[in-house]
């Protein structure tokens, strides 16, 4: 890895306007920043609703940032219309979190994988894009009887494998998924992990992989983003991270983590309370009200970023 990031993500946020008895605002992604290199599998992880799909989304620009800057492959695409990202999209692709929501049921395996190929006019001949498409279901694994059938007919981790065959078909250098094992059975998602695996080394491709599976993050990324609130809180090498996490809450994230051995002795960490509103961020360090270390500087302040090192960091006030 060297030279430019593939993906320079710099005070990203995302806001929605609630409208009630007074308007509110939900700040879903709040100043995220970021790059991840060419061949990298970069890892986000985070409680559910701490802003890690809304994320992947901006990013893609299915849904429209509020602010913040978005380079892909040394190309700003901000401000890009859904016009001008018609091109960028073959760059950068999605596999959903949803195996069963992500296909349309009424078109067949055949059709699914092939409509990147019209849509981004890779090929006019029909003979061309079956081929093209039989040879993208043999890369993921399923034969070529299964073009022919539809997504019903299919389980969660075949589902989940087509959706990553659609991803391939536009030949993307970015993909980003969105906990793409999460609603799949623990052995399946072994299998699709690996696929994912084998997939990056082949096809030279670069990962954004959300989850908060910490078992299968490790396993899978080279960098993780810990999020919490729509922020991020640490960032890190794997091995910097899980062998010596700064942050509280990283802290008592890797603490629930279960150990094959059942002599071994780990501190559990128990968080106190629930993750706060979105509508109602607390002040100061948005972590704070949960915090066994907090301090009254937490309580006023906003944490800024501490450098461990040139790939590790973390925004806390003990340091």
């Amino acid at each position: 890895m060297g030279g430019l990031p593939l993906l320079q993500i710099e005070d990203l946020k995302q806001y929605y306007l609630v409208r009630g008895l007074r308007k509110m605002v939900v700040k879903a992604l709040d100043g995220v920043s970021f790059h991840v290199d060419e061949g990298e599998i970069f890892g986000v992880v985070g409680e559910s609703g701490c802003g890690k799909s809304t994320m992947g989304l901006s990013i893609c620009k299915l849904v429209e940032p509020t602010a913040g800057k978005i380079v892909l492959d040394s190309e700003d695409i901000t401000h890009f219309t859904q016009e001008q990202m018609r091109p960028v999209r073959k760059k950068i692709q999605m596999v959903f979190q949803d195996p069963y929501a992500s296909l349309n049921p009424r078109m067949s395996v055949r059709d699914i994988v092939a409509e990147p190929l019209i849509i981004h006019k890779v090929s006019k001949k029909r003979d061309e894009i079956n081929d093209i498409v039989v040879g993208l279901l043999r890369k993921v694994g399923l034969d070529d009887y299964h073009a022919n059938r539809y997504p019903h007919q299919f389980s969660g981790g075949q589902r989940q494998r087509i959706g990553i065959a659609r991803a391939l078909a536009v030949k993307p250098k970015l993909i980003i998924a969105d906990e793409p094992v999460s609603a799949l059975d623990v052995s399946i998602q072994s299998q699709v992990l690996n696929l994912l695996g084998d997939l990056r080394r082949e096809l030279s491709l670069t990962y954004i992989f959300i989850a908060h599976d910490l078992s299968v993050v490790e396993h899978i990324s080279d960098r993780i983003a810990v999020m919490y609130l729509g922020s991020i809180v640490e960032m890190g090498d794997k091995d910097c991270l899980y062998g010596n996490p700064a942050h509280p809450y990283t802290q008592a994230l890797f603490s629930s983590v279960p150990v094959p051995d059942p002599k071994a002795k780990k501190e559990r960490i128990i968080l106190e309370g629930t993750i706060p509103s979105p509508l109602n961020v607390p002040a100061g360090c948005k972590f704070h009200t949960r915090c066994r270390n907090c301090m009254d500087v937490c309580r006023e302040q906003a944490p800024t970023r501490k450098d461990f090192s040139d790939r590790h960091y973390v925004f806390c006030h003990l340091y």
